[in-house]
């Protein structure tokens, strides 16, 4: 119950209650209101600034989870750039070097990714550190591309080197003739004496003395093209195309191991040496062709030979004597 109130009135000397007009108690009223809100906007201001709302603890630790995931995810990334970019030196300076390819170009490896609005979905989206994830997503991308670029290089050089392999086997590089079973490198490649004429002809390969039936080889893989036989001139003959410009004759043989249209291997058996055409004594004698045109065979005795026993026939190869046959 409220108190009443009395005040002493001089004029006409008696005590008179205190009468509160409504007005002002609305104006104590508010004012009243006005202090309380003020207390508590003080309070909550104080307390926002010096304790974290439960909310604010949740979304800080979700800041700090991502920021550590971005973290590992930026560290992988990193570490699968240098990865490939490991790769992708040892392919431009080492394999391609080796298969005699050309590099492939730094503007195509480093080429830029999609059109500028390839991540305005997630610009238009309200997500937290959206710059973040954009940057991720761009080197992700960028990641992505230079690995299409090497998968397909690498599906090149697998092409490269598988043809290499062909290409090297294609190459005549052994004797047609064993060492063993060799009499003697009777007569080598350019201008020579021939037997018959006893004039000086060219000489378009090179006579390996042996006797008859002795085996011949393939001194390269290839396909059987010709197996003939001939009254003169080369006698009987077996021609190999190798592949990449190369082909090989061996004549005057005895006769033959292999048909026309057979792939061989290298030291595959394709006949036995001869006095067949025109011949003055058995023996081998052997061409080495590329592109159509007559190389010295004995450049291409490097399988099956020590380096001093390749000096020795060089040497060997280069007196001018006759010829044993055509």
């Amino acid at each position: 119950m409220a108190r009443i109130k009395y005040y002493y009135d001089t004029e006409t000397c008696k005590y008179e209650r205190v009468r509160t007009k409504n007005s002002d108690i609305i104006l104590n009223t508010l004012g009243i209101l006005s202090l309380t809100l003020s207390m508590a906007l003080g309070l909550l201001i104080l307390y926002s600034n010096y304790f974290e709302s439960p909310k604010e603890i949740m979304l800080k630790n979700q800041v700090k989870e991502l920021e550590f995931y971005y973290s590992s995810l930026n560290k992988d990334v990193e570490e699968l750039r240098r990865i490939l970019n490991n790769i992708e030196h040892r392919d431009d300076n080492i394999y391609r070097v080796v298969l005699g390819a050309e590099p492939i170009d730094k503007s195509v490896r480093d080429a830029g990714v999609g059109g500028v609005d390839r991540y305005a979905d997630i610009k238009e989206k309200n997500v937290l550190q959206k710059e973040v994830i954009i940057s991720l997503h761009e080197k992700v991308d960028q990641l992505r591309r230079k690995l299409y670029i090497e998968s397909k290089s690498q599906d090149e050089v697998a092409s490269l080197a598988e043809n290499k392999v062909k290409q090297l086997a294609a190459v005549p590089a052994i004797q047609p003739v064993s060492n063993k079973q060799l009499i003697a490198l009777a007569s080598g490649f350019g201008f020579r004496v021939h037997p018959i004429y006893k004039v000086k002809k060219m000489h378009a390969g090179i006579d390996f003395a042996a006797s008859i039936g002795t085996p011949i080889y393939a001194t390269a893989d290839g396909k059987v093209l010709e197996v003939s036989v001939r009254f003169s001139g080369y006698g009987k003959m077996v021609e190999i195309d190798h592949g990449f410009g190369y082909h090989t004759r061996y004549a005057h043989m005895h006769g033959f191991a292999v048909r026309q249209g057979q792939q061989v291997k290298r030291g595959d058996l394709i006949g036995y040496v001869g006095n067949t055409g025109l011949s003055t004594a058995p023996h081998l004698h052997y061409e080495v062709l590329l592109n159509g045109t007559h190389i010295n065979p004995v450049h291409y005795f490097f399988n099956d030979l020590t380096p001093a026993e390749y000096e020795k026939i060089i040497e060997l190869a280069s007196v001018e004597n006759q010829s044993l046959g055509m």
